[in-house]
């Protein structure tokens, strides 16, 4: 025999090898990933790992993963690789940078890269230098820093894949290095780029950031030396600098941004002197002289970035250049949503200005310069501007005495006025004068600045605004006087019609404005604070008609537009006398009820100057109720009505009049007004006020509401007079504002109705007249034909107007309709409420109808909560309602019979609510609550009261609802319902639950039958049932109800079915509180026959698992004495016993026979074994080759047993090595 040479052992590699350490290799797969978080997290684990093991291997393989991972194929890697490269470099100092440079050429070299790898490559170098640069080590090591430089002038030629990435990088490096390195190393490498600077915008802008950062190395004679010229911006170079901000702009097309270069461009001319040159050659005459979209576009981006870096004389200039004029042109031109607008990012260019600014006059000066950009007359920048809020107090007073000149004398062509290109093609002719369109500007502005309460302002300010829109609106002037500001000058030009009309709509959406404004103080709560108020305590609203009495005192020096008549005088005297009245009686502490009533008076005085005539009869009659209200007027009033034997209506029936038609104005201001009114006189509201709110919700109950129809003349009127109004916003409207205006008097905004469209197109289409507009002949029809044309087009319009006026009268209606049921408010505990049962159950049951739309579910919503949240659940109840016994128990009745007809038990629901608060106020409160429904304590309360309630009556309504419940397939009640009425009337539900026993046989349907066992259940656990039925009457019903049970569980004969067994459980869960409740009280019930009932149940019902039938039903028995029996699981007997059948193997799906599978040869040794002979072998190096998925899972086992599954034992042993060391022994 052959001798056998023992193989040498070698050493066992740890368990932290890299090739079995999973936990480490899942660091470069998570930094790989898409998901930046995973990434970070990665990153920072990574590290933490390093550090905590300090394994120079790891390391190293570390730095080799990440080094080859900058060039990773997928986008998302680089960073992750390049941030764990500049970290790891971070923390680990005693790396050299120059190692790890020189690893990146080595790996990522460009030169020597294949075609298919040259933009691997390329990224891998720039990331490289991109973790180097991170790791702020950089600048420490100077020939790292030049190697960087150097590598990155190179990676400048892949211009197809790194874009300008290495110009920024390389931007970035020189922002940031020291002037030392600078100059003993950077200078000499860039010295050839910045002298070559007019050749490429990224060499240009090379220069100008080395010339920014290094003035004292980069002195004029050095630029002299490099360029032949000690200014870069002069007249020898403008044409080559203009050619390369054009190429900056073009590269920059696809960023929508402002290209560096020009920025720099605009300091560096600052710095030089040269701003008029730069600004006049290389901008105006050479950017926008161009005429296309990238140029002109930086051209107005370095416009905005240049306001903070201006003075007040060269921001003058600029704003009032070509520039503007341009800019203008391409807001006004770019209205359409598909074009490109810069409107959003020049907004952002001036808010950040002026917010960053404290120069009074500057920021005035680029207010002015904005605002006087005009088109034909009207300004290009929207009248609500946000970047207002940004001005100091200073210059928002200057700007609007500014404008307020400006509205006195509209000197357009003082201004920057340009006619679009567009316009100009077309050759549109105006409409009015720009005058006019200059005004209604300036009033929308002055009106923006009160409405936003982020402007810096004052009340001195706002109250000057306030008086100048007033007295421009209703008076002008006719002498000077010095009392009155407004005065002093007259307007140049007279306004007209239609800028009037605007202006009147303007003041009262700025009366609005001002009610609505916050007070200085914050220590007040929101909710708390009282609108409309100043400073002082007193109204804006009493400030304004102090001032507009001054004014009609004064009628030498002023003239009202439209002169008051003598009544409509004596309506605004008694007025101003109600009010002065009311604030005597009001005190300096005046109640809200008071400020309330002299809101409303003020307001309505404030419309007697807008609508004298519609207002007048409503002035007087509100003058009568408030002195009906005071009690000045009211004994007198009865006495005269005695007398003549009529009844006048009372003050508060009149004034719920009078707010209900103010109401349905369009004025949001007078509708906030009404509602705190409304608050005040909700205490005094009677039976026939009641009744007028009433109607008011329930007006469209028999339809879709009266639609309002006119005749073609009077619709055409009032359209036109809409019209008007709507059109001197419309170049509002196609300005780039993305605000709503919304402080005027609530306009209605309409979609673009596309019936209306389809309609139209069908008139068109059968009068042939689209064909004739194609062809462009006008005599393709005939004199006939277009008359008939004319006749079908004004049918078809009339309609639409008609429809657009009804459309506007629905919302007026449901404007009033939100603010009835939003703001007027009873008390819970007014008789008055129980009036409002039916009207809310009507609105709520006419809400589930309509379906999803928006206001119908608001409205729905809310009155569902006022009705059981305020109403029904509520604490507070009416408890005086003894004279209403009969008319209550009449509405008790009329409710559960219409309840009884519904369809849906979603209404119903509230119906029912609405019974049992109508029984809860019959009863009253019992002898053991309190009037706020709280237990009185020591006092037990008495089960039986029940007050003024007809029980038997009562009774008698509810079990026939409870017939109907049972004995329909779908009805409207529920089980919920009567358990809710068992709970909360102990009464009720004895007298109801004979009925309910009867029901447990009797109901319809198995689903009816086991609801009654619910009720009956609920009913019995009841304690004050059980109080009130105790003795004789408990054991008849425990006796009644084992009767019933009896019937209900002799099931032979039937078919297992789900609802069968629904009901069994539920009569079960019945049975089971009956048996324990006789059993506990010891009542004489013969349980015998119910108990041999249940025996029979597993012969219906087979028992085969555990379920909530099986496991009820042996609960019961179990008060029998029956207990579940047990099942004996049979074992396998070791020496010939019984063995359990056993089930043949089931062939397994998908796997290929024996027979089939093909062999593996025995592959060759790899490395050698890690044991001896003598040494045991642990159980991972017993598993042989073939047997991977189950090692798999005993490795993760092993978890367990502390041993990570990411950390295996040692090296195996091949099948080979084992075969031949066998043999040989």
């Amino acid at each position: 025999m052959m001798d056998i040479q023992p193989i040498a052992a070698v050493p066992v590699r740890t368990a932290g090898a890299l090739h079995q350490n999973r936990v480490f290799l899942d660091f470069f797969w998570d930094l790989a990933k898409p998901d930046q978080e995973i990434r970070l997290r990665a990153v920072e684990n990574l590290l933490k790992y390093l550090k905590d093991n300090n394994e120079e291997d790891e390391l190293e393989y570390t730095l080799k993963k990440l080094v080859d991972g900058l060039a990773h194929t997928r986008e998302a890697a680089r960073p992750g690789f390049s941030l764990a490269l500049g970290q790891l470099l971070t923390a680990f100092e005693d790396i050299t940078l120059q190692n790890i440079l020189d690893r990146i050429r080595e790996k990522h070299n460009v030169q020597t890269a294949t075609k298919k790898f040259v933009r691997n490559a390329a990224f891998g170098s720039l990331f490289g230098i991109l973790a180097l640069h991170q790791s702020g080590r950089l600048f420490k090591e100077p020939p790292v820093v030049l190697g960087c430089v150097q590598l990155l002038q190179n990676l400048t030629q892949q211009r197809q894949h790194l874009k300008d990435l290495p110009n920024k990088t390389m931007m970035d490096i020189l922002a940031e290095v020291p002037k030392k390195v600078f100059e003993e190393v950077l200078l000499s490498a860039l010295q050839a780029d910045m002298a070559s600077a007019f050749q490429t915008p990224e060499q240009l802008q090379l220069l100008l950031v080395a010339l920014e950062r290094f003035p004292q190395t980069l002195q004029p004679k050095k630029v002299k030396k490099l360029l032949g010229s000690s200014k870069i911006i002069n007249n020898d170079n403008i044409g080559q600098l203009t050619h390369l901000l054009k190429m900056a702009a073009r590269s920059a097309k696809k960023e929508c941004a402002l290209p560096p270069l020009a920025l720099d461009l605009l300091k560096l001319s600052l710095r030089e002197d040269s701003f008029q040159l730069f600004w006049n050659k290389a901008v105006v005459e050479g950017m926008l002289k161009e005429h296309s979209g990238p140029t002109n576009f930086v051209s107005f981006r370095l416009l905005g970035s240049a306001l903070p870096l201006l003075s007040v004389s060269q921001l003058r200039e600029v704003l009032s250049g070509e520039v503007m004029k341009q800019y203008g042109d391409h807001v006004v031109s770019a209205q359409k949503q598909d074009h490109f607008k810069l409107a959003p990012e020049m907004d952002a260019y001036v808010s950040n200005f002026l917010a960053g600014c404290q120069d009074t006059e500057k920021q005035l000066a680029v207010m002015v310069g904005f605002t006087s950009l005009v088109n034909q007359g009207y300004p290009v920048v929207p009248s609500v501007w946000r970047v207002v809020q940004h001005l100091q107090p200073a210059a928002l007073r200057n700007y609007v005495a500014w404008l307020r000149s400006t509205f006195l004398r509209p000197r357009v062509d003082e201004l920057l006025n340009f006619t679009s290109h567009k316009q100009m093609e077309r050759k549109e002719e105006l409409k009015e004068p720009p005058q006019f369109r200059l005004r209604k500007w300036i009033v929308a502005r002055l009106v923006s600045i009160v409405d936003n309460n982020h402007v810096k302002k004052d009340e001195q300010l706002i109250m000057d605004i306030a008086r100048f829109v007033f007295f421009h609106t209703f008076f002008s002037v006719k002498k000077a006087c010095a009392n009155i500001p407004e005065t002093e000058e007259k307007l140049h030009i007279p306004l007209d019609g239609k800028t009037r009309a605007l202006m009147v709509t303007s003041f009262f959406g700025l009366l609005l404005s001002v009610h609505n404004l916050p007070l200085a103080d914050e220590s007040v709560a929101p909710q708390k604070r009282p609108t409309g108020v100043t400073s002082d305590g007193s109204l804006w609203l009493e400030r304004l008609v102090q001032y507009a009495q001054d004014l009609l005192d004064k009628p030498a020096l002023v003239r009202p537009v439209h002169t008051l008549s003598e009544e409509q005088r004596q309506a605004w005297d008694s007025m101003l006398e109600s009010v002065a009245c009311l604030k005597k009686k009001g005190g300096k502490g005046h109640s809200a009820e008071n400020a309330a009533f002299r809101q409303l008076f003020l307001l309505i005085g404030m419309h007697l100057f807008k609508a004298p005539d519609e207002l007048l009869d409503v002035m007087k009659d509100l003058q009568r109720c408030v002195d009906e209200a005071q009690e000045k007027t009211a004994k007198k009033n009865r006495e005269k009505a005695g007398k003549r034997g009529e009844v006048e209506p009372q003050w508060v029936e009149v004034m719920v009049d009078i707010l209900l038609s103010l109401l349905s104005q369009p004025s949001r201001h007078i509708r906030q007004v009404c509602k705190s009114v409304f608050a005040s006189i909700c205490p005094h509201v009677n039976a026939a006020a009641l009744t007028a709110i009433l109607d008011a919700l329930d007006e469209d109950a028999e339809g879709d509401g009266p639609v309002l129809v006119l005749d073609d003349a009077e619709a055409a009127k009032k359209m036109e007079t809409e019209n008007d109004v709507e059109e001197d916003m419309e170049d509002e409207s196609d300005g780039t504002s993305d605000e709503e205006d919304d402080d005027s008097d609530g306009a209605v905004e309409e979609e673009v109705d596309q019936n209306f469209k389809a309609e139209l197109m069908k008139v068109l289409q059968k009068k042939n007249a689209l064909a004739a507009e194609e062809d462009s002949s006008e005599d393709d029809l005939d004199d006939d034909t277009m008359m008939e044309l004319d006749k079908s087009l004004s049918a078809l319009f009339s309609e639409q107007q008609k429809k657009v006026l009804a459309r506007k009268d629905t919302v007026a209606k449901m404007r009033k309709k939100k603010t009835l049921l939003f703001d007027f408010k009873i008390k819970a505990d007014n008789p008055l409420v129980l009036d409002l049962l039916e009207p809310l159950l009507s609105l709520i049951e006419r809400g589930m109808a309509l379906g999803n739309e928006q206001q119908g579910q608001e409205f729905l919503r809310r009155a569902a909560d006022i009705f059981k949240n305020q109403l029904c659940r509520s604490k507070g109840y009416c408890k005086t309602a003894q004279d209403r016994q009969e008319e209550l128990h009449f509405l008790l009745n009329k409710l559960m019979t219409k309840m009884q007809k519904l369809s849906e038990s979603s209404v119903g629901l509230y119906y029912f609510s609405a019974a049992l608060y109508v029984v809860k106020v019959l009863r009253g409160a019992p002898s053991g609550e309190s009037v706020d429904g709280a237990l009185v304590s020591g006092v037990a309360p008495d089960l039986r009261f029940m007050g003024n309630v007809d029980v038997e009556q009562v009774a008698g309504i509810f079990r026939e609802a409870l017939g109907h419940f049972m004995s329909r397939r779908k009805s409207p009640l529920t089980t919920q319902m009567f358990t809710d009425l068992f709970a909360r009337f102990p009464v009720l539900c004895v007298k109801l639950l004979n009925a309910t026993v009867q029901h447990i046989a009797s109901g319809i349907r198995e689903h009816q039958q086991g609801q009654a066992c619910v009720l009956l259940l609920r009913a019995m656990q009841n304690r004050d049932v059980q109080k009130l039925m105790s003795g004789v009457p408990w054991l008849h019903l425990c006796t009644k109800v084992v009767a019933q049970l009896t019937a209900a569980f002799k099931l032979q004969g039937q078919m297992e079915n789900k609802a069968l067994q629904e009901k069994t459980v539920k009569a079960l869960e019945l049975c089971r509180l009956l048996v324990k409740l006789i059993q506990l009280q010891k009542l004489s019930v013969d349980l015998e026959a119910l108990k041999s009932a249940l025996q029979l149940l597993p012969e219906v019902f087979a028992f085969k698992k555990t379920g909530k039938l099986e496991d009820t039903y042996w609960t019961v028995m179990r008060h029998f004495g029956i207990t579940k029996p047990t099942i004996e699981k049979i074992k396998p007997g070791k020496d010939g016993g019984q063995q359990p059948p056993q089930r043949p193997a089931k062939k397994q799906k998908g796997f290929l026979p024996e027979s089939k599978k093909k062999k593996k040869r025995p592959q060759p040794v790899l490395e050698p074994a890690a044991y001896t002979s003598s040494a045991p072998m642990t159980d991972n190096a017993r598993v042989k080759k073939g047997q991977g998925k189950t090692n798999n899972k005993k490795k993760s086992k092993r978890k367990a047993d502390g041993t990570p599954a990411s950390q295996p034992g040692p090296a195996k042993k091949s099948k080979m090595q084992n075969d031949k060391s066998v043999k040989k022994k």
